[in-house]
């Protein structure tokens, strides 16, 4: 029992730590390396993919390859094309072009996506085989995906990768080991009933029947709304972060130097925060608990736009990091659990595939191509090709060498930071508005009588 225990926590340790290796990282890289316009596309794609990736495969998994071995092929795909983004990414230096990585990039998440479901399925059907209680068993055991996560979050951090396409090859190398270590996970079977659902079953579209309730529609309109958040901070804390090094004052600081670590802080509050959900869903109903995540995307966004890396500035950077985990788990836990208590048996299983739809495919990548747009048209990137323009220099360790800029130069690079760091303020402002309207919105129109969990 602690062997199949011991795993599956390493299946998914491994497999959230492929994602983390890049997920919060990666728009840092794109920035420096000019495309800071085109971030919200990297993050967008996951979303995209979300839509119609994890139902084919989990057809597939259902049908004709056992889910451990579909999770093998999946992670061996997605690894050799992460790789590949990586190796073209150093091989181009500072001539990349967006087309050939970002084709690479989409074809590697495009089989990533679905191996979150898989590890899942896997998950679930060894610890029912072996007679333990999954809604005690799993938790425990997926934590440690969390684990995964913040640990190569550190790792790409630690290595100074964070403005490299090493931490591609990181993430591909990660997932390779994955791809061989599903081969001894416990055998799934393929399903040899001959009631096989239909595509249109199996991709979720009946779940659109739900919107004819009305209570219904209302609360997947609000997911959507509030899945615009979700990717926000993942593609732009640490580009925005990165933009303090061009401050004479900040350029060293613990919060630009390591922002990995530092953002990292999230995803440790999100993991405490979990433990808190079955007091505040008691203590204060459904209805309050999505409300007060809602309220925590406004503070999570305004205390980007009020901080500063130095003291005492940094300390809204930890705070905005802190509320995180109440923003993500809150609406996403208590969401579920909505979803769970307001449909009938046979409709659980869609109903839910459509709230995780709304929020983590369609709001996500709605809300990533809109911030994308937003945050275009307030901020003045300073990618490699404008420091040269204004004659900044880097030493060996990649950090701006600031005793060599000559004199004349100082004042153009400071006036430059100001002007950007005025647009990214104005931009976390703009997204933390949105939040507020959202939240009074949903205050105002979403039913007023909370919904109790069971007792």
């Amino acid at each position: 029992m602690k062997n199949l225990k011991f795993k599956l926590i390493v299946m998914n340790f491994l497999e959230f730590a492929v994602w983390g290796a890049y997920l919060t990282s990666m728009g840092r890289y794109l920035g420096a390396y000019g495309f800071g316009g085109h971030i919200g596309w990297f993050y967008s794609i996951q979303g995209i993919v979300s839509l119609f990736m994890p139902a084919l495969m989990g057809i597939v998994a259902d049908r004709w390859i056992p889910a451990q071995k579909l999770l093998s092929l999946c992670h061996a795909l997605a690894g050799l094309f992460m790789c590949g983004a990586g190796i073209y990414g150093f091989s181009a230096g500072l001539d990349v072009s967006f087309v050939p990585l970002f084709t690479l990039y989409t074809i590697s998440v495009a089989f990533f996506m679905p191996t979150i479901a898989l590890t899942n399925s896997v998950a679930f059907n060894a610890l029912v085989k072996a007679g333990m209680d999954t809604v005690k068993a799993f938790p425990p055991i997926r934590v440690f995906g969390t684990i995964g996560f913040i640990v190569t979050m550190w790792v790409v951090d630690l290595l100074g990768a964070m403005n490299s396409p090493a931490q591609f090859l990181v993430s591909g190398g990660l997932s390779i080991v994955l791809a061989i270590y599903a081969l001894f996970l416990p055998a799934c079977e393929i399903s040899h009933s001959n009631e096989h659902q239909s595509l249109s079953e199996a991709l979720g579209l009946k779940a659109f029947g739900l919107f004819k309730q009305k209570k219904m529609a209302l609360f997947f309109i609000f997911s959507m709304l509030l899945g615009m958040c979700l990717q926000v901070t993942n593609g732009y804390a640490n580009p925005f972060l990165g933009s303090f090094i061009y401050f004479n004052e900040w350029s060293n600081t613990f919060g630009v130097q390591h922002s990995g670590i530092l953002i990292s802080i999230s995803q440790i509050c999100e993991a405490l925060c979990i433990l808190a959900i079955p007091y505040f869903l008691k203590k204060f109903g459904i209805k309050n608990v999505m409300l007060m995540a809602m309220f925590a995307w406004v503070l999570r966004f305004a205390f980007f736009g009020m901080g500063n890396p130095g003291y005492p500035g940094v300390l809204l950077f930890v705070l905005s990091c802190v509320v995180y985990g109440f923003a993500f788990d809150f609406f996403n836990i208590s969401g579920a659990l909505y979803v769970d208590q307001e449909t009938s048996p046979e409709q659980r299983s869609s109903a839910q595939g459509m709230f995780m739809m709304m929020t983590n495919g369609v709001g996500a990548t709605v809300g990533t191509l809109t911030a994308q747009a937003i945050v275009n048209r307030t901020v003045q990137h300073i990618d490699r090709t404008k420091e040269e323009a204004l004659g900044i220099i880097r030493d060996n360790s990649d950090a701006i060498d600031w005793e060599n800029i000559h004199p004349d130069n100082l004042s153009n690079i400071q006036e430059a930071a100001q002007t950007m760091w005025q647009g990214w303020q104005t931009a976390w402002f703009i997204f933390a508005g949105f939040a507020l309207v959202v939240a009074i919105a949903f205050w105002i129109f979403f039913p007023k009588t909370p919904v109790k969990p069971e007792a």
